[in-house]
C-alpha cells in the first residue's frame, strides 16, 4: 500500500497528515500558528513533525497546500498575506532537505477545490467551482477533474472580484471578518436584537452567533444573511458567466451557517444570471470541513506521482 503525506500551511493553522491511496487520513498533527514567529516558526515545526510522521512509513509522495500565491510547477512561494518570511521562498527545494519523497505544491484553495471535487460535495460534477468563506475568501476551479491554473500564479481569486467601481470586493463584504464587523456595528445600533445580545461579550469571531440568532428568528440576523447571500450570489454570478460550473461548493467557516446560507445564495443567484443560464449551477455545502485541504493535498500527491509513473 502506498502512503502519502499532506501538509497544509495556512495563516492560522498548520496541519500535517498521513494518508493512503484513497486520501483517507490515517494520522494527523495540527498546530496553531504563532504569527510573531513568522515563516521560520512554521518551518521549524515542519522540520520536527515531518520526520516523526514519516517514521517507519513508505512515503510515495508529499503534497503541500500553501495559503498564498505559489508557482505550482517550481514550488516557489510568491508571498503569504498573513505570515512574514515566505516571499520568494523556494518551498520544494527546502522540503527536499527533509525528505527523499517527491514533493508537489499548490495553492491551498486549489487543493481544497480538488478535495471537494473528488471526495466531497462536488464528486460526480464537472466543472466544480469551490469557494471558501473564512477569515478571507478564496476559491478554485476543477475542470475535467483537474485544477485549472491559467497563467501563473493561477489562483481563482474570487475574493478579489469587485462588486462596484469603488473597489468594494467580495471579500470585504462576505468574509468572516466582514460579518464580524457587521455584527459589531449591530451591537451599537441594535443592542436589543437577539444577535447583538448573543455576541455582546465577544470581541472577535462574532459571525459564529449568526446561526443561533437565525434559529431564534432574529430579524437583524435575517437581514445580515440576506445581504451576505445577495453579495455572494452577485460575486459568484461572474464565475458562472465565465466558467459555467455544474456545481458551486461553499466551504469555510461561514458555511457552518448551513442550509439557510445555501438556500439564500441559490435563490439570489438567478437574479444575476443571463436567462439562458437559468436555473444556474447547483449550490452545495462542502462536506470535508477542516479536512478539505489535507484531503486535497493527499489527492494531489497521489495523482501527481501516478502521472509520473
Amino acid at each position: 500500500m502506498k502512503n502519502f503525506i499532506g501538509i497544509e500551511i495556512g495563516g492560522s493553522k498548520l496541519q500535517l497528515v498521513l494518508g493512503d491511496e484513497s486520501a483517507t487520513i490515517l494520522e494527523r498533527r495540527k498546530f496553531s500558528i504563532d504569527r510573531t514567529a513568522g515563516a521560520n516558526g512554521i518551518r521549524r515545526q515542519i522540520e520536527i513533525t515531518l520526520p516523526e510522521l514519516a517514521q517507519g512509513q513508505n512515503i510515495s509522495a508529499i503534497g503541500v497546500g500553501f495559503g498564498g500565491p505559489v508557482d505550482w510547477e517550481t514550488g516557489k512561494v510568491a508571498l503569504s498575506h498573513q505570515i512574514e518570511g515566505w516571499s520568494e521562498f523556494q518551498l520544494i527545494d527546502w522540503l527536499r532537505k527533509l525528505t527523499a519523497a517527491p514533493i508537489f505544491v499548490d495553492n491551498d484553495q486549489n487543493v481544497a477545490a480538488l478535495g471537494e471535487a473528488t471526495h466531497g460535495a462536488g464528486a460526480g460534477f464537472d466543472p466544480v467551482f469551490y469557494i471558501t468563506l473564512g477569515s478571507g475568501i478564496g476559491g478554485g476551479l476543477i475542470l475535467n477533474g483537474k485544477i485549472y491554473h491559467g497563467s501563473k500564479p493561477g489562483e481563482a481569486e474570487i475574493g478579489h472580484v469587485r462588486l462596484d467601481r469603488d473597489g468594494t470586493t467580495l471579500e470585504s463584504r462576505c468574509s468572516g471578518w466582514a460579518i464580524d464587523a457587521r455584527i459589531r456595528e449591530l451591537k451599537i445600533k441594535e443592542p436589543n436584537s437577539t444577535l447583538a445580545k448573543l455576541a455582546a461579550n465577544t470581541t472577535n469571531g462574532e459571525a459564529k452567533f449568526l446561526l443561533p440568532a437565525l434559529q431564534q428568528g432574529d430579524a437583524a440576523a435575517k437581514n445580515i444573511l440576506q445581504e451576505l447571500a445577495g453579495d455572494l450570489a452577485f460575486g459568484l454570478s461572474h464565475a458562472v458567466h465565465l466558467f459555467h460550473p455544474q456545481v458551486i461548493v461553499i466551504g469555510g467557516g461561514l458555511s457552518a451557517i448551513g442550509e439557510p446560507l445555501r438556500s439564500a445564495v441559490e435563490s439570489s443567484l438567478g437574479k444575476f444570471l443571463m436567462e439562458v443560464f437559468l436555473p444556474g449551477p447547483k449550490i452545495l455545502l462542502a462536506k470535508l470541513g477542516e479536512d478539505v485541504v489535507p484531503v486535497g493535498v493527499l489527492e494531489l500527491a497521489r495523482r501527481s506521482i501516478s502521472s509520473k509513473a
